[in-house]
């Protein structure tokens, strides 16, 4: 009970720090009078799930701000057939636990809709909860679990580990010619995911890996693993990791003399990751992404510029991802009129979306955009290969 007051009083301040509109409301299950009444009336509730605290809260701060920028242009545009849209902030700390209990809360307080959130175990917890209470979800994870888990309510605002990690083989594979793989990845849900796709990407091409070392997510110091793996002389490592275990990754092995590239998916071209490696260190990683920079198009370089008016700072990947997202989502209901549960789910599932990572265009599976390219950390900036 005291972590499930902690969450609640971060909400509570997240949400006075943020200026969001607060409407108190009686509790009520998805489906009941009061809820069908919030569904017509008054602000349309939206819920923003992730870890604004703890060492994945640089995710969540990005996804708020990419939710936030596309929730203010809509509001001030006169928001969603004349009716704003009213964000609820969560923090789950990165802990599927409390995630699970926050989906409960979400459910009971009338949110029609949550965005979010941008941990893989996280989401897939709260999966079955938000499946019951017919609240759709678009999710800014990657793990094939989520696939896995299969709702009809989820729906993710990116690909998948699988399209980031087959992108990623055959850029070193088959482009580079390079088959002296190892492999570092954590036990938790973002870094099996990543273990798996990106064995699976190895194996299709006869390729097995040197070392196959799997940490904790917790853990913080992997000279063990890095000594095995600099003993076995690979010509580049894969990491499967969050940002700054990753970059925690790459700098110890520096440390101990490992000079070859590293190699992954979404982490690596974060400005966390380049922070927490050291620039020389990060330098040469090799990045698969579906969004290299903020240059691609007019779309993006606009996006990049509100964002930096908004929020003084340069717009990344995740940014990007949830506001891609939020976009989706409020389509949908601009589309169908305020639509929720089943029909909500099947209001997005139904939207093409143009967006800054591509063309979206979901299947049955939730997923909706499938093709990444290969990006290079050149003097700390991702840039492509």
């Amino acid at each position: 009970m005291f972590m499930f007051s902690s969450v609640r009083r971060r909400a509570a301040v997240l949400f006075l720090a943020l200026a969001t509109p607060v409407v108190l409301v009686a509790c009520a299950a998805p489906g009941s009078d009061n809820n069908n009444k919030q569904n017509t009336e008054g602000p349309i509730k939206i819920a923003l799930v992730d870890a604004q605290s703890g060492q994945l809260s640089s995710l969540g701060a990005w996804e708020l701000k990419g939710v936030r920028l596309a929730m203010d242009e809509w509001n001030a545009a006169g928001g969603i057939n004349g009716r704003q849209i009213e964000l609820g902030i969560f923090d789950d700390q990165g802990d599927p636990t409390v995630g699970t209990n926050l989906a409960r809360k979400i459910a009971a307080e009338g949110y029609i809709a949550m965005l979010g959130t941008a941990e893989s175990a996280v989401t897939i917890a709260m999966a079955p909860i938000l499946k019951e209470s017919k609240i759709p979800n678009i999710t800014s994870g990657q793990s094939p679990g989520l696939v896995a888990v299969k709702s009809p309510f989820l729906f993710l605002n990116g690909p998948t580990s699988t399209t980031y990690d087959e992108t990623l083989a055959k850029y070193i594979v088959d482009t580079k010619g390079i088959k002296s793989i190892a492999m570092i990845t954590n036990n938790g849900g973002y870094g099996k995911g990543e273990h798996d796709a990106f064995l699976k990407a190895l194996s299709s091409r006869g390729v097995t890996p040197l070392d196959d070392q799997v940490v904790t997510t917790d853990q913080k110091d992997f000279s063990a693993a890095l000594t095995t793996i600099r003993q076995k002389n690979p010509q580049v490592v894969f990491i499967g990791a969050e940002e700054v275990q990753s970059g925690l990754i790459v700098k110890q092995a520096r440390d101990l003399g490992l000079t070859v590239p590293f190699a992954g998916a979404a982490p690596q071209g974060t400005p966390v990751f380049v922070d927490t490696a050291g620039v020389a260190n990060a330098e040469g990683s090799i990045v698969s992404s579906p969004y290299l920079s903020n240059d691609i198009n007019d779309a993006t370089k606009k996006f990049a510029a509100a964002y930096k008016a908004k929020f003084n700072e340069d717009a990344e990947l995740h940014g990007a991802k949830a506001y891609d997202g939020a976009q989706i989502l409020f389509t949908a209901l601009k589309n169908n009129k305020g639509a929720t549960g089943e029909a909500l789910a099947t209001a997005i599932r139904g939207t093409k979306h143009a967006g800054l990572l591509g063309n979206f265009a979901f299947d049955d599976t939730g997923v909706g955009i499938f093709a990444t390219t290969i990006g290079l950390i050149k003097n700390g900036k991702l840039v492509s290969a």
